[in-house]
């Protein structure tokens, strides 16, 4: 059985300004994007469509506040429900990162609704947009859970003490599941594996997105099971977490779109 390592998130001082791990977690995450973008830009199939280098810059400026206030937004409404009347009595509590976490789903749909900007200042085509950035997504949310992690954020359910990464985890006094590992290593590395190798050939529009969603939404579902939810709901005698209750409109898009994708492409051929 493991102990938590409980370091200290705050990685260093300057001056009276202390900076997290989990904001450098961030900006990591930021930096996997324009790395991997990179990368992607070099594809044969990405670079035939006119893909260049100052296209991830400008991209990166409109996801970082996509990330941030669809994170913090989706935070507020998704997973504290019973609060949005105190937060808009007090707005400046919606943003302030430091007093709670990042929601993924909002983060997914702020990414959305500002790669739509931009795929209208650019005159691309919001798909097109969409399958370039979905591979480098998964990584930076990976940093995300590592962030969490660090903080001893998102404790894990119960687990067997006979189970050799059980741990002990700061202010729980039996061993739990390392869940944000779990979601680190599923729904961030082993997705950006398949999603990679996935969009390395030239795929149908919508497909590559399609992927991501789909396979996002049943590793977030999946993971789930690990991690103590930060509510439940019930329907016709099943009960959800509030993760998974959100994972599945992306699971129902991602089939939709790949639908879509699919059949859209053998009439066009």
């Amino acid at each position: 059985m493991l102990i938590h390592p409980h370091p200290n998130p705050i990685a260093f001082s300057v001056g009276p300004v202390d900076v997290h791990w989990y904001g450098i977690m961030y900006l990591i995450a930021f930096a996997l994007f324009l790395l991997l973008g990179r990368v992607r830009i070099k594809q044969p199939h990405i670079a035939a469509a006119g893909w260049k280098k100052e296209d991830l810059d400008d991209m990166l400026f409109y996801g970082v506040l996509g990330v941030i206030i669809g994170g913090r937004m989706g935070e507020v409404l998704f997973y504290y429900p019973q609060y949005p009347p105190g937060y808009f009595l007090h707005p400046m509590n919606i943003i302030a990162v430091w007093k709670g976490g990042m929601s993924f789903h909002g983060g997914f749909l702020g990414v959305m609704i500002a790669m739509a900007l931009w795929a209208r200042k650019s005159g691309r085509r919001f798909m097109d947009v969409m399958d370039f950035v979905a591979p480098l997504v998964p990584l930076g949310y990976a940093m995300g859970r590592i962030g969490n992690f660090i903080n001893a954020e998102l404790p894990g359910r119960i687990a067997d003490p006979s189970l050799p990464w059980a741990m002990m985890w700061p202010g729980i006094d039996h061993p739990v599941h390392p869940s944000p590992l779990y979601q680190a290593l599923v729904d961030g590395v082993l997705l950006f594996i398949v999603l990679w190798l996935y969009a390395r050939k030239a795929r149908p529009m919508m497909a590559v997105s399609g992927v991501f969603a789909l396979g996002y939404g049943c590793a977030r579902f999946f993971t789930e099971y690990f991690r103590v939810p930060d509510y439940e709901v019930s329907f016709a005698g099943i009960t959800i977490s509030a993760g998974q209750m959100l994972s599945l409109p992306m699971i129902a898009g991602g089939l939709a779109l790949l639908f879509w994708a699919y059949s859209r492409s053998r009439r066009i051929g």
